[in-house]
């Protein structure tokens, strides 16, 4: 009973030495970046603005024996830095590596910022994290569009699919003068000058009497279906508050693009977020299954 009583009172010591410790390294990183704390303690995740002002959210998992083991991460990034860590690393040694992985990606996110605003880009197939894009030509034909994340302004790979003729045309013109890219120039000049066209622009969202196309579906109204409820055929009721952008949505196509962004909190029946288009904070308010 003794030498039991004694291990319980020794691992009681190392669990209150452990919170001690892991609350001491997130008041280093600052409380005002924690999302989320797991009830253990062992999962932490954190928002870190990079020199833009995007936001990214850091996942850190602390594994057994933390701190002499490594903490394992995970990132809204395309791809996850080699983390360097010692017996005497702390969790804010993991968030600096972490800004100095980010800084390295300003260049490869400015020109995936450049395509979002300038040409007709699939929105439900885009984040942060990811190295393509898919870009509309019309008539459900589009451009695959992967970027290549450590040297964003070398030749890009694409694919065109579809079957109007201006996707061949496209595809020859390419072919023929992908020798004549220039690292000097944009990415959209690049595409204008190779492809011998301009590409399509975003769809004009601004409301108006008229009906507007939502900027995550692309329709002007959705499905008729019984599970859409009152929503079944309706037009889009939702745009996004900023004036520079005022891009319409079916609030049911922003609730599930929100859903698929880790970022995004829920409080009640309202999900917060961020636009699509612009980045500025949006609220939509969403349908709850009753059990």
């Amino acid at each position: 009973m003794e030498c039991s009583e004694q291990t319980r009172c020794k691992e009681l010591a190392k669990s209150s030495s452990f919170y001690r410790s892991v609350y001491s390294e997130i008041e280093e990183i600052g409380w005002e970046h924690l999302l989320r704390l797991g009830g253990d303690l062992t999962f932490l995740s954190f928002c870190i603005l990079d020199k833009k002002g995007r936001k990214h959210v850091l996942e850190i998992q602390l594994e057994k024996g933390y701190p002499k083991c490594p903490p394992s991460i995970s990132a809204d990034v395309p791809y996850v830095f080699n983390l360097e860590w010692s017996i005497h690393s702390r969790l804010k040694d993991v968030v600096q590596q972490f800004r100095e992985h980010l800084e390295k990606l300003q260049e490869f996110w400015s020109t995936f910022e450049d395509i979002d605003k300038a040409l007709w880009v699939n929105h439900n197939m885009s984040s942060s994290a990811m190295s393509y894009r898919y870009i509309h030509i019309g008539n459900d034909c589009f451009i695959a569009l992967s970027i290549n994340v450590t040297d964003p302004r070398s030749l890009p790979e694409i694919r065109f699919v579809g079957s109007d003729p201006l996707v061949n045309m496209l595809r020859k013109n390419w072919q023929r003068n992908s020798k004549k890219w220039n690292k000097n120039t944009s990415l959209l000049e690049n595409l204008a000058c190779l492809l011998e066209t301009q590409l399509p622009s975003p769809p004009d969202v601004h409301m108006s009497d008229q009906q507007v196309e939502c900027g995550i579906c692309y329709a002007q109204s959705l499905p008729v279906d019984d599970e859409l409820g009152d929503k079944s055929g309706g037009r889009t009721d939702y745009i996004c508050e900023n004036s520079s952008c005022n891009r319409a949505f079916h609030s049911i196509c922003l609730g599930d693009w929100l859903r698929s962004i880790t970022t995004t909190r829920q409080s009640f029946n309202v999900l917060f977020g961020n636009c699509p288009y612009c980045s500025e904070p949006v609220a939509v308010k969403i349908n709850i299954a009753k059990p």
